[in-house]
Parts: structure tokens; C-alpha cells; sequence
């Protein structure tokens, strides 16, 4: 027994240490390092409360986090919706079926990455391919990232775009809905439209439930698209608040303030991670459950 656990410890020691060195330790240090000022030159000298009450009075503080909201907010709801869309259409059995719900994935591997962000932003940009689209009709050349309004369309049309994973998720849930539900509500003569909503929503809210946790997770900590396509800009229209850790920690130097920001913004996704779990006693419903705890 005491060799097999042993054995069973040093299987397992490549995560507990990647664990301790790359998660825990980093955790821990950029709390104690919020309570301090620290240029990564000179020693970090212990401020107390000076970071976080310097936030109270900081603009781009208030402006980013509004921003970040707006994107979360922005591009949650789309991308969901999207890709139940998709996994809806892709669930009837159809001939090629099985290649086509491969190409809709291939985006949210790609998507993330810097060089689809470059792509990105060369289609985006003033002489770019959408513009030349739209020329071929009349249309003048829009600015799409150089006008606010546009610049976060443009930013969160990338986000929605990287809806494969949650298509997926969608696509299995979907597939595990029975049968006999849909054949008992075609006898008593509903639509399709009431059989999706009284039958198929409700029965995969547990998946809805979790792919918004996960991608409202993500859209928090959004880096690479608004860094690349538009470094934040014009205006800081998408300067999101994970830019805005990244300038002060890495950019100007201020890793105390950084790491201060850095929690700031993990107790933010906590509580509304938090207020998600408690609200979903109202409208998500489990097997066997009769009020939907």
C-alpha cells in the first residue's frame, strides 16, 4: 500500500509541481506585492493600502473597467447565441454533416492567436478587404478602427467568431435530449418554435449555464484581439481592463499597482461568478430536480 502510494505521488508530482511553481507561487506573490511599490529594479518597499486607494482616484481605472464590462457584456450574449445557432443547424443528420461541424471548431482554435489578430486588422483597417467589399457597392470606406463605436464592433466580432468551443458543447448537450420529448410534443401539436423553447432550452440549461461561466471567464481576461487589432484604441474605446494591467505592470513599471489591478479584477470576476451560481437556482434545471436547484 505505502509503495503504491508512493508511486501514485510520483506520477502525479509534474502537475503539484508545475502546480506550486507556475499558479500558486505567482498567486501568492502578486499578493504580497500589491501591497508595495515595485519598479522590478529596486527592492519592493511595503506601501500597505496606497495601490488600491490610488484606484478611487484613477480615471483609467474607471474608464477600462467600463469598457471591459461593455465588451463581457457585448459579446457574451452574441457568441451564445451564436453558437447555439450553429450546433442547432448541425445537429439534423445531413450528408457531410461531420465536415462541417469541423470547419465551424476550426475558428476557435485559430482565433486566439496573434497572427489571426494581424489578420484581422488588416481586414478591418481603412484599406482593407472589408472596405474593398463594400466598395464594389458605392459604399465610402468606413473607419473601422479609428471610430469608438466601430473599433469595439470590430474587437468583438473576433470574440463572437471563436465560437467553437462552445458550439460543441451546445452540439452534445442537444444531442442528449430525448427523442420521445419532441415525438410526445408533435402529438399534442406544438410548433417547432414552442418544442425549442419549452423542451430544448429547458432541458439544456445545465450546458447554457456552464458555457457562460466559461466564456464570461475568458471575455474578462480578453488580451490579445483589442492589444493587437487596436492597442486599446482610438480614444481607448477598447482599452479593456487586462491592458491596462499589462501597460502599468510591464510598460510603466508599477508591478505593485499592476498586481493591485490584477486583484481587483479577480475579485470582480469572483462576485460575478458568484452572483451567476446563486441566480442559476431560478432558471437552470437538472435531471430529477422539480424547482431547478
Amino acid at each position: 500500500m505505502y509503495e503504491n502510494s508512493r508511486l501514485g505521488l510520483a506520477y502525479i508530482s509534474p502537475y503539484i509541481i508545475g502546480l506550486i511553481v507556475f499558479t500558486a507561487f505567482p498567486f501568492i506573490s502578486s499578493l504580497i506585492i500589491s501591497f508595495t511599490e515595485y519598479d522590478l529594479i529596486n527592492p519592493p518597499e511595503y506601501v500597505g493600502l496606497e495601490n488600491y486607494e490610488y484606484m478611487l482616484e484613477d480615471d483609467t481605472f474607471y474608464q477600462s473597467m467600463w469598457v471591459t464590462f461593455a465588451y463581457v457584456f457585448l459579446t457574451i450574449p452574441l457568441k451564445l447565441a451564436f453558437a447555439l445557432f450553429i450546433a442547432f443547424v448541425l445537429n439534423f443528420k445531413l450528408r457531410g454533416i461531420k465536415f462541417f461541424r469541423t470547419a465551424y471548431y476550426i475558428p476557435s482554435i485559430l482565433g486566439s492567436s496573434v497572427a489571426i489578430a494581424v489578420l484581422w486588422r488588416a481586414i478591418f483597417s481603412l484599406d482593407g478587404l472589408l472596405n474593398s467589399f463594400i466598395g464594389v457597392f458605392g459604399i465610402e470606406p468606413v473607419s473601422w478602427l479609428g471610430e469608438p463605436v466601430f473599433a469595439m464592433f470590430s474587437v468583438t466580432l473576433l470574440r463572437v467568431w471563436q465560437f467553437g468551443s462552445a458550439m460543441v458543447i451546445f452540439l452534445a448537450a442537444l444531442q442528449n435530449v430525448p427523442q420521445s420529448q419532441y415525438e410526445a410534443a408533435m402529438i399534442d401539436g406544438a410548433s417547432k418554435w414552442q418544442m425549442f423553447t419549452k423542451i430544448t432550452i429547458p432541458l439544456i440549461t445545465p450546458v447554457i449555464f456552464f458555457n457562460f461561466i466559461m466564456q464570461t471567464t475568458q471575455a474578462f481576461q480578453e488580451f490579445t484581439a483589442p492589444y493587437v487589432i487596436t492597442a486599446g484604441g482610438p480614444a481607448k474605446a477598447t482599452y479593456l481592463f487586462s491592458l491596462y494591467i499589462y501597460e502599468t505592470a510591464f510598460k510603466h513599471f508599477e508591478l505593485g499597482y499592476g498586481s493591485a489591478l490584477a486583484w481587483v479584477l479577480f475579485i470582480v470576476v469572483a462576485i460575478f461568478t458568484a452572483i451567476s451560481f446563486k441566480s442559476s437556482k431560478y432558471w437552470v434545471f437538472y435531471s430529477g430536480d422539480k424547482g431547478g436547484k
